[in-house]
C-alpha cells in the first residue's frame, strides 16, 4: 500500500496524533538500550514527522516509504528545517527491503505493518539488517480496533483546503479492513479516490513471528497511552530486541 494523493493532506487529517508523546516513548526506549546515536531506519516514514524529530536528536536516519508523494513531503520539511543533508530517504517496498548495511534500531509507527499482507517477510527483512542488540520499536492496530472501531464505519474530515471521506469494511473471512478514501479539493474541484487494506494480526502471531526472526519481545503496551494493554486498546506498541546478527542466526 502507498498513499498517493492523500500524502499531501496526511498531516492535516492526522492532526490529533501526539507526536511528542510518541517521540518521548521511542527516544526513552532507545536510550534505555544504550542507543544514543548511530543509524536508525524509519520503516514507512510517511510524512516524516518522527523521522525528523529523531534526526534532530542526533540519529543518522534512513526514512523509507513506498510512496514518492510521502517522501516529497519529507524532503520539503527537511529543507525547511535545514536537515536536507542529514538523512537518507529511500523509496522501497518494505517486503523488498534492501539497505546498504546494518542499523542499530528501527521504528515503524501509525500501523504501517498492518498495511502489509505478509507480516513474516516484513519482520524478517527488518531483522536481517539489524545489529545484535538492536531495538525494533513499532506499533500496530489491534484486532479490537479493526472489528469495533473501524468495522463498517465512515469518517469525514473537513479541512480548509479539502475534505476527506474514509469508508471501512471489515472482511472477517480474510481478516482485513477494506478502506477507501475520497478526497475533494475545494479550490480546483478535483476528486481523488484511493483504496487499500489493513490486515489483522493478533498478539500471539506477532510475538511468534518476532521470535522466529531472532527478536525477543521485551514489552508490549497500549500504543496510545503507553500504559497497560486493555481489552479495548486500539493500538499495540512493541519493543523487541535482536538476539543475534543474521550471520550468527
Amino acid at each position: 500500500m502507498a498513499y498517493n494523493e492523500f500524502a499531501y493532506f496526511y498531516d492535516e487529517f492526522n492532526g490529533e496524533a501526539d507526536y511528542d508523546a510518541l517521540y518521548e516513548q521511542i527516544h526513552s526506549k532507545l536510550e534505555a538500550h544504550g542507543i544514543r546515536d548511530g543509524i536508525l531506519a524509519d520503516l514507512g516514514c510517511g510524512t516524516g514527522e518522527l523521522t525528523l524529530m529523531l534526526t534532530q536528536a542526533g540519529y543518522d536516519m534512513i526514512g523509507i516509504d513506498q510512496s514518492e508523494e510521502m517522501l516529497c513531503v519529507v524532503r520539503d520539511k527537511a529543507e525547511q528545517l535545514g536537515l536536507s543533508g542529514k538523512l537518507l530517504l529511500l523509496r522501497q517496498d518494505l517486503l523488498k527491503l534492501d539497505l546498504y548495511g546494518t542499523v542499530r534500531g528501527a521504528v515503524s509507527t501509525f500501523d504501517t505493518f498492518n498495511h502489509l499482507p505478509d507480516l513474516d517477510t516484513a519482520i524478517a527483512n527488518a531483522g536481517f539488517f539489524m545489529e545484535k542488540g538492536g531495538v525494533f520499536l513499532f506499533d500496530m492496530n489491534t484486532p479490537y480496533k479493526h472489528r469495533q472501531v473501524l468495522g463498517e464505519n465512515v469518517f469525514t474530515f473537513e479541512e480548509e483546503d479539502a475534505s476527506c471521506v474514509w469508508h471501512n469494511h471489515y472482511d472477517l473471512e480474510n481478516r482485513r479492513v477494506e478502506i477507501s478514501i475520497d478526497i475533494d479539493y475545494r479550490e480546483t474541484g478535483e476528486h481523488f479516490h484511493e483504496q487499500f487494506f489493513e490486515y489483522t494480526y493478533d498478539l500471539d502471531t506477532i510475538r511468534t513471528t518476532l521470535e522466529k526472526h531472532g527478536f525477543a519481545l521485551e514489552s508490549v503496551c497500549d500504543g496510545e497511552t503507553f500504559g497497560e494493554l486493555t481489552d479495548t486498546s486500539q493500538r499495540y506498541f512493541f519493543c523487541a530486541v535482536k538476539q543475534y546478527t543474521q550471520l550468527e542466526g
